[in-house]
């Protein structure tokens, strides 16, 4: 007589009976995973395409109702008190994503934790504002170091329902709660700054995003967080501190210049700088860091197949430079009306600053898809270490072009990346199973485009100034454009690589089953 071997069987505990169902679930989405991942890279672009609209419209109206001084006052708040933030997440948000299984008690423990952090960071930085002020000598600063303050309870309250969302693969519902925080964080600051509230219009609009995310995420996510108890957390600690030691390190080096312009040339100066940065670098970074969250858990899947891994990797990489580096170039040759139109005559000193910043962008994007090899093979450590030496040759290079002044600065926040980036390729070669070959080709001739789109804005620009800048700007897209079409009819390797992007395009809609 037979027996029933489950009936033989010691039951499973609530823990493990979790990780069997995730693991089921894990397996029965892999023959999916590669349109998934598309059409998630597909929502989260289109996402992060509005975010990057009501960021430039928020510059455009603020630039014309607030000065470069109020943009200043923010900017030397945010560039100390933001590292708290790292600390804050502590890494655990991307350690609940990559990892294999979660339990519920892990979950429960980790919003916990990322809360009681966020509160005690609240605290501190409530206390030490009197400090943050006699850094830079600006009493005003107490009071909006005081108010900012909130934000890291908030964030530390909705780190997990995030990561839980990201985790599930929910990308439709992160950006529609991506798209609603800064759309109505922005009506409130323009209604501030209209009454006149100054630089209290900018500490507003971060108080109100945070708000909104917090409230958005947790409705959707649909969990409420039980009383923390007992379960393994050690690999989940120690992929979390490592990680949030290399963004602490990074997070030096990415505001280095700030800080360098705040202390050594005042708030204009860091205002004018800021809204540069503004209008290029944080709608460039709004659409960089999405394509993590659908890398990340993708990889992590594909992990242990490393011709696919490989492959995901190279068309990713294609991906970002045959779009955002693309725009990059564009940028660059046309910084001169883009800087007119969006932010008027009135600040047209940030031109330089400008496209430096885009030359800054085209390497940092290069070198993005390294971090997804760091973060999905669980290699934290490597990546502190590579940190520690790219925040090196950034500090070496801004401090040395702050010698003349802040266009130097950015010169030296251009140079660094550029500097950098061939050491990511390398050093993931000793530590990652990882082809680095193909994306050192692929780099190169990403830059090559880019250089030809640059080139060709520029001659536009240059052969229309005298009809204005209204002019200038749409011929300069269409000249770039031209390029771009002729890269795609005459040259077989670029034609092989925007037809690889059209696929992804063409499976995230659906088109390609």
């Amino acid at each position: 007589m037979s027996t029933d071997p489950s009936l033989t069987q010691p039951p499973l505990d609530e823990a493990e009976a979790e990780a069997a169902a995730e693991r089921a679930a894990a397996q029965a989405q892999r023959g999916t995973l590669g349109r998934t991942a598309a059409r998630g890279a597909l929502i989260t672009v289109g996402g992060q395409g509005v975010k990057i609209l009501l960021q430039v419209v928020g510059v455009v109206v603020l630039a014309r109702l607030l000065t470069p001084g109020d943009y200043g006052l923010v900017a030397m708040v945010t560039a100390i008190i933001g590292v708290a933030e790292i600390f804050r997440d502590f890494g655990l948000s991307s350690a609940a994503v990559q990892a294999k299984t979660l339990s519920r008690a892990q979950r429960d423990n980790l919003f916990w934790i990322n809360t009681g952090a966020g509160l005690a960071f609240t605290v501190l930085v409530f206390f030490t504002a009197p400090l943050v002020a006699a850094v830079y000598g600006h009493e005003e600063l107490v009071g909006l170091t005081h108010v900012l303050a909130f934000v890291f309870v908030l964030n530390g309250m909705g780190t997990q329902y995030r990561a839980d969302l990201n985790r599930r693969l929910r990308f439709t519902t992160l950006a529609v709660v991506d798209v609603a925080a800064p759309a109505i964080s922005l009506v409130v600051a323009i209604v501030a700054a209209v009454q006149g509230a100054g630089y209290w219009a900018l500490a507003v609009q971060q108080l109100t995003m945070a708000v909104v995310l917090l409230v958005g995420n947790a409705v959707t996510a649909r969990w409420i967080p039980r009383l923390p108890r007992r379960a393994p957390m050690r690999d989940l600690f120690r992929f979390g501190w490592q990680l949030a030691g290399s963004l602490f390190v990074g997070y030096l080096g990415n505001n280095i210049d700030s800080l360098t312009i705040g202390t050594r040339f005042g708030s204009e100066a860091l205002g004018l700088y800021n809204r540069a940065f503004q209008l290029l670098m944080t709608p460039l970074g709004q659409l960089r860091a999405p394509t993590t969250k659908v890398a990340l858990p993708v990889l992590s899947r594909l992990r242990d197949d490393r011709a696919a891994s490989n492959a995901y990797i190279q068309r990713g990489q294609s991906a970002l430079g045959l779009t955002l580096v693309a725009g990059l170039g564009v940028v660059i040759g046309a910084a001169g009306p883009i800087t007119s139109i969006f932010l008027g005559r009135q600040w047209l000193s940030v031109e330089p600053i400008l496209r430096l910043l885009a030359v800054a962008g085209v390497f940092q994007s290069l070198a993005y898809v390294g971090l997804w090899i760091y973060l999905s093979h669980g290699l934290t450590k490597e990546l502190l270490q590579y940190t520690m030496i790219t925040v090196t040759i950034k500090i070496a290079c801004i401090l040395v072009g702050s010698t003349w002044g802040v266009t130097g600065v950015a010169w030296g926040y251009a140079l660094a990346p550029a500097l950098a980036w061939p050491l990511s390729f390398w050093w993931l070669s000793r530590k990652a199973p990882v082809d680095v070959g193909p994306l050192f080709v692929g780099a190169g001739r990403i830059l090559v485009l880019t250089a030809f789109l640059a080139a060709g804005a520029f001659g536009a620009c240059e052969l229309t100034a005298q009809w204005g800048r209204w002019v200038q700007l749409p011929v300069a897209v269409a000249a770039a454009g031209v390029v771009y079409a002729l890269a795609f009819l005459l040259v077989p390797m670029f034609r092989r690589d925007i037809t690889g992007v059209l696929q992804i395009v063409r499976k995230g809609t659906g088109k390609n089953r």
